[in-house]
């Protein structure tokens, strides 16, 4: 394994984190637990979850993930060994269910949400703690343009979240915390005013980042590097389709893209097409198609760990073993021709 410092943190992390959300759903408890510990088994340090998961979220199913990996602590005592990070819920249809709709980043609302969290994790603190999505309009989530935020009602809270944050810093109950699925306004604006106010600053962000998806390149990337911001992406994969399980017709009936056909984000007739392409590339090159797509993001300046989940420990270890695949020049080129052909088929 491979390890580096996390953005401003002290923290010697992974080089790729586990991602938890089909605990609860597509997995079973007894089938994270063996997740984890072969994660550790093979020096991962860092979990990923929030309260959102599993998913799809349904009221069924919330909360779950985090109950798994808290009892996976509660019989291994590796709390101490993990870098642990979870996340608020912001508003949002699709997440109602969760805390009766009480969705937003009010301190009350960050306060009920972290308690809830701590409790089924069965610790005192998270060592990161990160804002899902934003409270007001904007482009996430899979969405173009940012028309949407003409007539956005929402009100600039940033500094009272960053006061609350700086508070559960200082109560012990989370070590830093983060943003996810964010912008570049977003995060120069929440650094401006905790600079400005000699508040605790994001120390990473989440947001999605692959061969489907290099939308991070543009703007966010500078930020990251020039503000020691650690780059966190997630779906590195995208949701699988680069696994090119979906291509050769190897996907598992309970494949996620099969049970779960509403994920469209990494469909289109573009992303399908980039996906044949990359899948060329691995094949010329000799290389697991999974391998490459990860081994692409792992390496990336901006990526302080790139965070890939699973439902097999086949698949668990096909992706750790991404972190020994260095790219030559020659994939790297082939790679950048397809983008240049169907560049960033999804956002």
């Amino acid at each position: 394994m491979r390890y580096n410092k996390f953005g401003t943190t002290n923290f010697d992390i992974s080089k790729v984190t586990l991602g938890t959300m089909t605990w609860g759903k597509q997995n079973t408890e007894a089938e994270g637990h063996a997740q984890m510990d072969y994660a550790v088994e093979r020096g991962i340090n860092a979990f990923d979850t929030a309260e959102l998961y599993a998913i799809p979220s349904k009221p069924e199913t919330w909360g779950k993930t985090e109950s798994i990996i808290g009892t996976w602590f509660r019989a291994t005592g590796k709390r101490k060994d993990i870098f642990l990070a979870s996340k608020v819920a912001g508003p949002a249809e699709f997440a109602k269910h969760i805390r009766n709709g009480n969705l937003g980043f009010s301190p009350s609302q960050i306060d009920e949400a972290l308690g809830q969290s701590l409790d089924r994790l069965q610790t005192d603190y998270l060592d990161l703690y990160q804002l899902h999505w934003p409270e007001r309009k904007v482009n996430f989530f899979g969405k173009r343009g940012v028309q949407s935020i003409k007539n956005d009602q929402w009100e600039d809270n940033f500094l009272d979240i960053l006061t609350k944050m700086d508070s559960l810093i200082k109560a012990g109950t989370i070590k830093h915390w983060g943003v996810s699925n964010e912008t570049p306004w977003g995060l120069m604006r929440i650094l401006q005013l905790a600079d400005a106010n000699g508040l605790p600053r994001p120390v990473s962000i989440q947001n999605p980042y692959s061969l489907l998806s290099r939308g991070f390149e543009v703007g966010l990337a500078e930020v990251c590097l020039r503000e020691n911001i650690a780059g966190f992406p997630y779906s590195p994969l995208g949701m699988g389709r680069l696994t090119g399980k979906y291509l050769d017709g190897t996907a598992r009936p309970g494949a996620r893209l099969n049970i779960f056909p509403q994920y469209t984000r990494y469909g289109n007739d573009n992303a399908l097409a980039a996906t044949e392409a990359y899948a060329a590339v691995a094949k010329k090159h000799g290389l697991n198609m999974t391998q490459m797509s990860l081994a692409f993001v792992n390496d990336q300046d901006f990526n302080h760990s790139n965070i890939f989940g699973a439902t097999s420990l086949d698949q668990l270890k096909t992706n750790i073993d991404s972190v020994d695949l260095m790219l030559t020049d020659e994939v790297l080129n082939d790679l950048e021709e397809v983008q240049k052909q169907w560049p960033n088929p999804s956002v």
